[in-house]
């Protein structure tokens, strides 16, 4: 037992501690058209007829950028390349539609570490031109330290 918790005392978190609790800008403002819901739909499978709403999982769209940014930020210490994407979740106040204007703001909710891999908890407020929210996305990314 002592020898395992001498192990995880000597294991350091690959990307800075003092990640968890840091909120990124928000992203560029996403112009949803109808086009690029039907480009979505088409792409995932989802039947949609013009005039209905977006799919549930169209704000992956603005939350994706919200999350390259946090993996391209220098500061962070994400190798873009050791990164799985492991879980995602939504949770819709209303429905994406046609003529939106979507920010996408991370926060980042949780940070640990298992097996050598950092696993960061993600959230991200997407609101409308607005400020109100349309939608928050979670996500859970894996980030190993993989080969230099």
């Amino acid at each position: 037992m002592a020898a395992v918790a001498l192990f995880r005392a000597n294991v350091t978190l690959m990307v800075d501690s003092t990640l968890a609790g840091r909120a990124f800008p928000p992203t560029s403002a996403y112009a949803v058209t109808e086009a690029n819901i039907a480009a979505f739909a088409q792409a995932v499978g989802t039947q949609w007829t013009p005039g209905d709403p977006a799919p549930a999982t169209f704000p992956i769209v603005v939350a994706f950028a919200a999350m390259q940014d946090l993996m391209v930020d220098p500061t962070v210490g994400i190798k873009l390349h050791n990164v799985i994407h492991g879980q995602q979740k939504f949770v819709h106040a209303r429905s994406v539609q046609a003529g939106d204007h979507l920010t996408a703001q991370l926060t980042v909710t949780g940070l640990r570490q298992i097996g050598g891999a950092d696993i960061i908890a993600t959230t991200s407020a997407i609101t409308d031109a607005n400020g109100e929210l349309v939608c928050t996305a979670e996500a859970t990314l894996i980030h190993s330290g993989g080969t230099q």
